[in-house]
């Protein structure tokens, strides 16, 4: 159909030679993409959208502010929703009552644990942008990729005995496989999305920004990684994991920006709903200004998009970045989001968003 615009230790496991891929060399020919269509006559409900605020305050001593930071990913782990941020290394768990503690994660070389152009240290922040659950219980979040520092993998595991505890994985074979891979890729690696479907582990290219001199566009993709495979990566036991089954997709225009993905969430059936936002930013590095966002679903090679309103009806120029199921029934689909206000002196929010059927 035609497109219409309407503080836990660091105990990093042993490293184990990397693995040869045959699926994206420089020179396999990149999938064409699948276009998707946006259904004018339904749209999803955002509601409830309240400010995440950590429940004891602000921690000068671990550089932690009042508030949770540029929310980027959401999942339901251990008890409570686990929330990823990309300018802050510390995880949110805001619990059933609503409450929001914080995990602190390692700081950076210059000793901080919060990022951004005005403090002059943006370029060390791991960029956070992607969770998932893995089948044997661990929870993954993932750097983006799109720097140096930008590689790295926070496991989380809460099984007993031991749970829950934190460590961080050392990833930058597997992000140079996937930055090497021009289908995937493009031109700038920028993961914005992750979620396990069956046996695989799928991840998500954002696309920001072209590379003219190299003849590379933006792009939109999905890759598949053998999830048993990881799981022995990760606890290094197994070489890098093989690439798959490049999917590139076209996600549509809002208010004349690309539509580029922020983040996914699998649904019961094998569909995978995601979030795209039209941010008018150069590349994976720079911020730009948001028009908005939609949801989608992937059913296979149909995607569809949708508008996102407010209670009101207004459409919301709003930038949605974290995506978890909450319910799916015959005929709605509800999902927790959290959105990035792209301003560190203001709360990220957590809503609802629903989609009838």
């Amino acid at each position: 159909m035609a497109q219409r615009e309407a503080a836990s230790p660091v105990n990093p496991p042993r490293q184990v030679a990397d693995a040869p891929t045959d699926s994206c060399a420089e020179d396999a020919p990149a999938p064409l993409p699948i276009q998707a269509t946006h259904v004018v006559a339904r749209s999803a409900r955002l509601s409830a959208l309240q400010p995440l605020t950590y429940a004891a305050g602000a921690d000068p001593a671990s550089d932690r502010p009042a508030h949770v930071r540029a929310a980027s990913a959401v999942r339901a782990f251990a008890g409570g929703h686990w929330i990823a941020q990309d300018d802050a290394n510390f995880l949110a768990i805001r619990g059933a009552d609503g409450a929001v503690t914080a995990l602190a994660l390692p700081a950076a070389a210059d000793g901080r644990r919060l990022f951004s152009e005005r403090d002059g240290n943006k370029k060390l922040k791991m960029d956070l942008e992607a969770a998932a659950l893995l089948p044997d219980g661990r929870l993954c979040a993932f750097g983006s990729g799109s720097r140096k520092a930008r590689t790295r993998i926070v496991v989380i595991d809460a099984r007993p005995p031991a749970g829950p505890t934190t460590r961080m994985f050392e990833a930058s074979a597997l992000y140079e496989a996937l930055a090497a891979c021009p289908a995937f890729a493009g031109a700038e690696l920028n993961l914005e999305g992750a979620v396990v479907v069956g046996s695989k582990l799928r991840l998500f290219n954002r696309g920001n920004g072209n590379d003219e001199a190299k003849g590379q566009v933006a792009t939109d993709a999905s890759v598949d990684i053998d999830i048993a495979a990881f799981q022995a990566y990760l606890d290094g036991v197994g070489k890098r994991p093989p690439l798959r089954a490049v999917v590139r997709y076209q996600l549509g225009t809002l208010g004349g920006v690309r539509l580029t993905f922020t983040d996914v969430a699998a649904l019961p059936d094998g569909r995978i709903a995601f979030l795209a936002a039209a941010e008018a930013s150069p590349d994976a590095y720079h911020d730009g200004a948001v028009q908005g966002c939609r949801l989608g679903l992937i059913d296979g090679a149909s995607v569809q998009t949708f508008d996102v309103r407010g209670d009101d009806g207004a459409v919301c120029a709003i930038k949605l970045e974290g995506l978890e199921l909450a319910a799916a029934t015959a005929t709605s689909l509800r999902f927790w989001v959290v959105a990035d206000v792209d301003d560190s002196d203001k709360p990220a929010l957590m809503g609802t968003l629903t989609l009838d059927l």
